[in-house]
């Protein structure tokens, strides 16, 4: 078997589909995307597969961190962390919970015109589907979610992430192993806690009337430099967590992307991704507050000297909710987060990442 080149998160054409199944599921180049990916955003047929490669199981944009010593980070921030533990509950759980498991209702939808209501527009037509998320310690965890009849899994077994879906089969990726984004939406106050422990204090701001305190996180050059080669480059990655200033609790979580991709001959062009969630009806599962809902709009920029029709725009959105959620599931095992065998064979000792100018 070939060597998987590292994934690319974005769908593909009925006509890659079919030569990719006859090349036994390689890889596709930077060079493929640029000529079908701007086709697949804004055509409503390849909807469904942009909105899955997009909000299905997007990671988050740094890894969890050793806790650090006080003096190491601003002290601003680490009151917001105890404030965020205390409130939620989660220091009872530490040493205790040996893993997560969840289920949930998803409702995916995309906007083409920027300033719509992607639940109500008029040509927008809502994708609903389920999830189930199974989490031993942050790093170690499998994510299966239906949408409309299609079936995405993604999971990590702590050295490797990896995905698979329909129309790409199974793939690894290049950079470092990180947490899978829809667990730190509320559903694992431990985790949140840990991602955010050297973050940095912005200041105050109103989210949605809540007047919240904000945490910082940027993705260093290293890590942005694992995710980039010569045709595609990470320039940033951040992301910002609000915390209500009245309650504690993670209310909001906004991360950005900037990629220069540039094909050799060609003009570089410029994709900005942004991915903001609400987090909301926090309810009480064996003592812990847990996130049971919210909602997650992206928008995609893309934008360069070479576009004719200047800056491009699309936006998706997705309301999701928690049905069940439980600590401690018996019968979870290290097997349960086995990577598939395609992965195993041809990334033995790689750490992997998903490299794309949707999400990464």
């Amino acid at each position: 078997m070939s060597r998987l080149a590292p994934l690319s998160e974005e769908p593909i054409s009925e006509d890659e589909e079919y030569n990719t199944s006859c090349s036994k599921k390689k890889g596709h180049s930077w060079k493929n995307w640029l000529k079908t990916h701007f086709y697949l955003v804004f055509n409503k047929k390849s909807d469904l597969k942009v909105l899955l490669s997009v909000l299905g199981c997007p990671l988050f944009p740094v890894s969890i961190h050793s806790k650090l010593p006080i003096n190491e980070v601003s002290s601003s921030a680490q009151y917001i962390i105890q404030h965020f533990t205390a409130a939620t509950g989660c220091r009872k759980l530490q040493g205790e919970v040996k893993n997560i498991f969840a289920t949930g209702k998803v409702t995916m939808a995309m906007v083409d015109e920027l300033g719509g209501s992607a639940m109500a527009g008029a040509n927008t037509v809502a994708q609903k589907g389920c999830f189930v998320m199974w989490q031993m310690a942050p790093n170690k965890w499998l994510i299966e979610l239906v949408v409309d009849g299609h079936k995405v899994v993604a999971g990590s077994d702590g050295n490797v992430a990896w995905r698979h879906t329909p129309w790409l089969g199974s793939h690894a990726a290049k950079g470092g192993v990180r947490p899978l984004r829809r667990a730190l939406q509320g559903l694992d106050p431990m985790a949140i806690s840990a991602v955010f422990s050297p973050a940095q204090y912005m200041g105050e701001k109103c989210i949605s009337g809540t007047d919240c305190f904000v945490l910082k996180l940027s993705a260093d050059q290293a890590d942005l430099a694992d995710r980039s080669d010569s045709t595609a480059e990470m320039i940033k990655h951040v992301i910002f967590g609000y915390f209500s200033q009245r309650s504690g609790l993670l209310v909001y979580l906004e991360d950005s992307y900037l990629t220069r991709i540039q094909s050799p001959g060609a003009y570089p062009t410029y994709w900005e991704t942004t991915m903001a969630t609400k987090i909301e009806d926090y309810r009480t599962v064996e003592g812990v507050m847990i996130a049971h809902g919210g909602q997650s709009s992206v928008m995609i920029s893309r934008f360069g000297d070479n576009l004719k029709a200047g800056l491009s725009i699309t936006r998706m959105e997705e309301t999701w909710t928690i049905d069940d959620l439980a600590f401690n599931v018996a019968g979870l095992s290290m097997d349960c987060f086995i990577p598939p065998k395609e992965v195993q064979k041809d990334y033995p000792e790689e750490n992997l990442d998903w490299r794309s100018p949707l999400h990464r």
